[in-house]
C-alpha cells in the first residue's frame, strides 16, 4: 500500500460491545472486513471530551485507561469500518488522516 489513511479511535479499556471489550470488537470487525492490520495501545494517562482524567497506578490490573485503536488502510476500507461502527450504534471519537506507507529496505 502506498497511500491510504490512518484511522484512530479512542476508547476506554472497560468499554464493552457485543459481550467483549470495545477495542477487541474494533480489531475483530476490521479483520472481518479485510483491513490489512490494526493495533490497540493502552495509555498511561489521558482525558477526553468529558475532561475526566484517567491514570494508571501500579496497583491497577485493569481500569478505565484510555486506549488507542489504530489502523492504516486504503480509505475505502477505513470508511467501511466507520460504517460498521455506525451500524452498531456506537458513538466513538476518531481521527482519519492521509498517510503514505511503505517498507524500508526493499528494492
Amino acid at each position: 500500500m502506498d497511500d491510504g489513511v490512518y484511522l484512530k479511535f479512542f476508547v476506554l479499556e472497560t468499554q464493552q460491545h457485543a459481550g467483549q471489550p470495545l477495542y477487541q470488537w474494533l480489531l475483530r470487525e476490521a479483520s472481518r472486513l479485510g483491513m490489512p492490520g490494526g493495533s490497540a495501545f493502552r495509555a498511561v494517562a489521558g482525558f477526553g471530551r468529558h475532561h475526566r482524567l484517567h491514570e494508571a497506578h501500579f496497583y491497577e490490573l485493569a481500569g478505565e485507561l484510555p486506549m488507542e485503536v489504530v489502523f492504516v488502510a486504503p480509505k475505502g476500507e477505513a470508511e467501511r469500518l466507520l460504517a460498521a461502527v455506525a451500524t452498531a450504534n456506537l458513538s466513538l471519537v476518531y481521527w482519519m488522516l492521509p498517510v503514505q506507507s511503505g517498507v524500508t529496505g526493499t528494492r
